[in-house]
């Protein structure tokens, strides 16, 4: 049985997320604060935490941080705040994936069902990953489409690589530059979005209606993979 930690400062929220996730044979454990979030966390061991980023006391944002000193958890934001930044805040902080409320419940659960079905860590024993689309030889540094060699630049292979490590994760704009370029490199807002266009052209078997390589507006990317190649 799952176990999952519900963080939200209004009661019938945490009662109506108890209600359905129980249902569905899920355990589930109550936070009322960021304090006592963290507690349960710790003694809990809770296989996913959803998480209100408006809590009284300690914030959503500094929960996630002070559980990512210690666990990789999939941590799922709730929040009914609509700006990106907030949301892309959450994100870099250690966030899987976001929620905004009010939210279906039937969307709910299959982010929970996402997270739980991938580890939050990077694959790096992955060699190869193969769609519908074009395959890669992650040790060989080889990218394949269309029943050809595609030549990929230093830098759009260094983006794909790390996209298809975190399949069907949101990575953020920051965490994917940071993992390119370094920490302190601040690009041009563009850059991005320009060798994502050229690795969708290359790879993509339509470069303007991509299966793949997924933009989440505002926010970053999400690699998903159909596995039927």
């Amino acid at each position: 049985m799952n176990r999952i930690l519900v963080v939200d400062d209004e009661p019938q929220i945490r009662r109506a997320l108890s209600l359905h996730l129980g249902v569905r044979g899920y355990e589930v454990f109550e936070a009322d604060t960021g304090e006592r979030a963290i507690q349960l966390a710790a003694s809990e061991h809770p296989d996913v935490v959803l998480l209100d980023l408006g809590l009284p006391g300690l914030d959503g944002v500094f929960v996630i941080e002070a559980l990512r000193g210690w666990t990789t958890v999939p941590i799922i934001v709730l929040t009914v705040r609509d700006d990106e930044r907030s949301k892309v805040q959450a994100l870099d902080a250690g966030a899987d994936d976001y929620v905004t409320k009010p939210f279906g419940m039937a969307e709910l659960l299959a982010r929970v069902r996402a997270v739980l079905r991938r580890s939050p860590e990077a694959d790096d024993s992955l060699a190869e990953v193969t769609t519908s689309s074009f395959r890669l030889d992650l040790i060989g540094h080889r990218a394949f489409a269309g029943g050809a060699e595609v030549r990929l630049t230093p830098t759009e292979w260094a983006m794909v690589e790390y996209l298809v490590r975190y399949p069907g994760r949101l990575v953020t704009y920051r965490q994917l530059i940071t993992a390119v370029w370094g920490a302190s490199y601040d690009p041009d807002p563009n850059l991005l979005r320009v060798h994502m266009a050229h690795i969708r052209r290359k790879l993509e078997a339509d470069g303007a209606r991509p299966q793949h390589f997924i933009t989440d507006s505002g926010m970053g990317y999400r690699f998903e993979n159909d596995g039927e190649g």
